[in-house]
């Protein structure tokens, strides 16, 4: 493929993307098909010869669309939402044709100089504290990791190692981590990784974890001659958005000298408006904080960003330093390798920078706004149906409820729910209770789909009583 056949082919692609985001609405959200389905569409070997590019944009609709889960389809109401927008497609465009490795400042410097620049944009959209921008030239900043498991197991490495170099006689064996039992499974996964115990403390009614609770903890592992080294706080768990009290997390974990990382993965997108920012209140206190743009401010995946209090706790951790990536301007700007997991990253920072230029803060406020509208929307549906509750306040952009009754009956209501394939939406388990979850997913989610969800939930609801 040269450059005449590329302009041809690509030109051919995007109008084959912008129809299928066009008329995504019309596809059944869930596939039809069963493990295994695509050997049968495939051949056995890769082709010994080329071929031809109608042949290949042809089995997109054979191939791949059978099996596809449709994300940014209005109807999907499942986990959270995953960003998508043209703007920040046309930046996946050009990244991808760039193709630097963004692991030095001298590897492309734009590369590592946009990010600095776009961490800062975004930081001071959500009110960050100054301590965790570039522009303060103190030791904070901010990097763009690929996902908020990342973020957190970056935290807790780098929390790890500075807790080992401070503490006397500190063994590995007895360090001690912390998060609600209401924290995703990731902080489980980083504490596993990082080789340390981790304790899952107990939420309140409000399913947020307190300072009381976290300082008897604490002071248990103590008494024991444990080192609580890491407390990770939660802003809008997955199970249902509850927030964790960030001011009394924060103030124990100052007293006692201990990490404080913030989970914001999905709420934190919201916190560009100023009636959400008060949710943000306290993380003066942490020393990193994370949330994912890929899920809910339009920006596509991968754009996981996280800003740290002092960058040298993650890079006096992270650094290997061998000749062949060794430059002359050295201390003088950030090297991105030394900030997280892999040596390698992509030139992300480009699809903040696209999306922030074509919609502005105010256009994504609008995008927050509206779908913490439709969750309304979809909460007085709910409400004002006497077989079913609400079980947790809605704060953002998801509804948790359920049929009045016994577990196995929302049970089958989930089950027959995704299997007819109209809407998509997802089970937790909090406490015993089996609760549905509805998040407000798609870019282009209106009113009347609110509405077609609720009349399909509706309707099995019936058949169930039957």
């Amino acid at each position: 493929m040269d450059s005449t056949e590329f302009r041809r082919c690509a030109k051919e692609l995007v109008d084959f993307v912008a129809d299928y985001l066009d008329r995504i609405g019309e596809r059944s959200v869930l596939p039809d098909v069963q493990p295994g389905f695509m050997a049968e569409l495939l051949p056995d070997e890769a082709p010994q010869e080329s071929e031809n590019w109608k042949e290949v944009i042809k089995d997109i609709e054979r191939v791949v669309m059978p099996g596809m889960t449709h994300w940014n389809s209005p109807h999907f109401h499942a986990y959270f939402p995953t960003a998508n927008s043209y703007p920040s497609m046309c930046a996946d465009i050009l990244l991808s044709a760039l193709s630097c490795i963004g692991f030095t400042w001298m590897s492309s410097p734009s590369c590592t100089e946009m990010e600095m620049v776009m961490m800062d944009w975004l930081g001071k959209a959500i009110q960050l504290p100054e301590h965790f921008l570039f522009e303060s030239k103190g030791p904070g900043g901010g990097v763009i990791q690929g996902t908020a498991s990342e973020a957190t197991l970056v935290a807790l490495l780098a929390a790890r190692s500075r807790s080992l170099a401070l503490t006397k006689g500190a063994k590995l064996e007895k360090l001690v981590a912390y998060a609600s039992d209401q924290s995703h499974s990731s902080v489980e996964r980083a504490a596993l990784l990082g080789a340390v115990r981790m304790r899952l403390l107990p939420t309140d009614e409000n399913l947020s974890l307190r300072g009381d609770t976290l300082a008897k903890a604490i002071k248990e592992d103590k008494d024991k001659g444990d080192i609580p080294f890491i407390v990770v706080a939660t802003l809008g768990t997955t199970s249902t958005c509850a927030f964790d009290n960030l001011k009394e997390i924060g103030t124990v974990c100052s007293k006692e000298d201990i990490w404080l990382h913030i989970d914001a993965a999905y709420a934190g997108s919201s916190f560009i408006c100023p009636e959400f920012r008060p949710l943000l209140d306290g993380v003066e206190l942490a020393d990193s904080f994370n949330f994912n743009p890929h899920k809910w401010l339009l920006v596509g995946f991968d754009c996981s960003t996280m800003w740290v209090k002092n960058r040298l706790d993650i890079t006096e951790a992270f650094s290997v330093n061998p000749t062949y990536l060794k430059h002359e301007k050295e201390g003088q700007i950030p090297d991105y390798r030394h900030w997280q997991i892999p040596l390698g990253r992509r030139f992300r920072s480009l699809k903040m920078w696209f999306v922030f230029r074509m919609y502005g803060i105010r256009k994504l406020q609008e995008h927050i706004r509206k779908h913490v509208a439709l969750a309304k929307e979809f909460e007085r549906l709910v409400c004002g149906d006497a077989r079913f509750e609400v079980v947790e306040p809605v704060l953002l952009g998801l509804v948790c409820f359920r049929l009045k009754g016994p577990n196995h009956l929302n049970e089958e209501l989930n089950r027959r729910v995704n299997e007819r394939r109209r809407i998509h939406i997802t089970p937790t388990r909090v406490r015993d209770r089996y609760i549905l979850r509805f998040a407000i997913c798609s870019r282009v989610t209106t009113s009347e789909d609110i509405t077609f969800a609720w009349e399909e939930i509706r309707q099995v609801a019936a058949l169930l009583e039957k």
